[in-house]
């Protein structure tokens, strides 16, 4: 996989403007200095996600198809991944950098994301999957613009099934 991290963004509390990184520190609980690091996020404590991942192709195809540019941060995600779609790291465990992330579920646009944004139609435009996803930090560490994604460990299903198939062995009978 040929995948990087092109922008990192946080905000220090829920309706702040996203700041801009070249590096950020990851640890339990999400990144240092985030809002949902330091428990001041709009959703928290109900809807937290510690990182959240965003493809900069996505950013691209929403500029195109509807006219808005999030190249800034007002999509409100951490995380701008170019080379990789978010949601194939799903139930996977990923590295980036020096930190080690699980990807634990879709992160879906909502009201707020386009009232902070303060433009129309960024919660439609961030619809349809392209929302990005959440992830739990397993191990912390930097993170910068420019590193590398690598899977470390697909996600248990697949691994489960790939067992199953090499101990059922070959179904011909010999």
């Amino acid at each position: 996989m040929d995948a990087t991290v092109e922008q990192l963004f946080t905000a220090p509390e829920g309706a702040a403007e996203m700041e801009p990184h070249e590096r950020v520190e990851c640890a339990e609980g999400g990144i240092v200095g985030d809002r949902y690091f330091t428990g001041d996020g709009h959703y928290t404590p109900y809807d937290v996600c510690e990182v959240t991942f965003l493809a900069w192709e996505a950013i691209v195809e929403i500029g195109e198809a509807h006219d808005i540019d999030l190249s800034d941060g007002r999509h409100r995600r951490n995380v701008v991944t170019r080379g990789v779609e978010p949601t194939d790291l799903l139930d996977t465990t990923f590295r980036v950098g020096d930190a080690t992330f699980r990807g634990t579920r879709r992160r879906p646009p909502c009201a707020h994301v386009e009232q902070v944004a303060d433009e129309t139609g960024v919660s439609r435009a961030l619809g349809d999957g392209r929302g990005g996803i959440c992830a739990d930090v397993v191990d912390g560490g930097a993170v910068a613009v420019g590193d590398e994604i690598e899977v470390v460990e697909d996600d248990p299903q697949s691994v489960g099934a790939e067992i199953a198939a090499r101990l059922g062995g070959d179904d011909s009978g010999a």
